[in-house]
């Protein structure tokens, strides 16, 4: 059974996603057209009793998932009514998955790669949306229907580190995140400055094999 991460392992990792977003998605962003909402949370089409996100959130570490996404907007579905009646841990999900799909995209682009395939996309998505929300709702106690009926890809629909680094990692590191309990994430992507960095490693790499 996997162990569950600690408060300050889940506030590690959700501080390397704004530093990362930051650092290396932001500055490669383009202004693609913004997404439609998503689908209705759980406390808007079910019986009442979900925990909210005005109930979880206010003042949680979890908010910066959440700005991340914002800053997502041509990827963030979240629920049309937008409230702080919503079910917290579908907040938590549209998150997850507007943060993996945003970054799949704008690495898939700056690697000169062209526009990724929407089945890749949505593969990122959804194992964001799993992982991430299972962690959430583990240390909330914030289980709802979205997440009962979520169902992560299969590892080889996913990218690696050989491919979209940023996004393989994000992945890796929150489908297991209590492996990095007391020990802080070191990986080369920590000496990159840019994306532009994260391709030059990508392209050297791939001309000594």
């Amino acid at each position: 059974m996997t162990t569950a991460p600690d408060a300050l392992t889940i506030h590690q990792l959700l501080g390397r996603i704004v530093y990362f977003h930051a650092l290396h998605i932001a500055p490669e962003q383009r202004t693609d057209p913004p997404s439609q909402p998503g689908p209705m949370c759980c406390s808007h089409r079910a019986a009442p009793g979900r925990r909210s996100g005005a109930e979880v959130l206010t003042d949680s570490a979890w908010n910066a998932l959440l700005e991340v996404a914002t800053a997502l907007p041509a990827h963030h579905r979240p629920c049309p009514i937008a409230s702080g009646s919503c079910c917290a841990t579908c907040r938590i999900i549209a998150a997850a998955a507007a943060v993996a799909g945003g970054w799949a995209t704008t690495e898939h682009r700056a690697y000169r790669h062209g526009e990724p395939t929407a089945q890749l996309v949505t593969a990122c998505r959804n194992a964001a949306a799993d992982h991430i929300a299972r962690v959430f709702a583990a240390q909330h106690n914030a289980f709802c229907p979205a997440l009962a009926a979520s169902r992560a890809p299969e590892p080889q629909a996913l990218p690696g580190a050989d491919t979209l680094p940023l996004t393989g990692e994000l992945l890796a590191l929150w489908a297991n995140p209590a492996a990095t309990t007391r020990n802080p994430v070191a990986s080369w992507l920590n000496h990159c400055t840019g994306l532009a960095d994260v391709r030059r490693v990508l392209d050297s790499r791939r001309s000594t094999t």
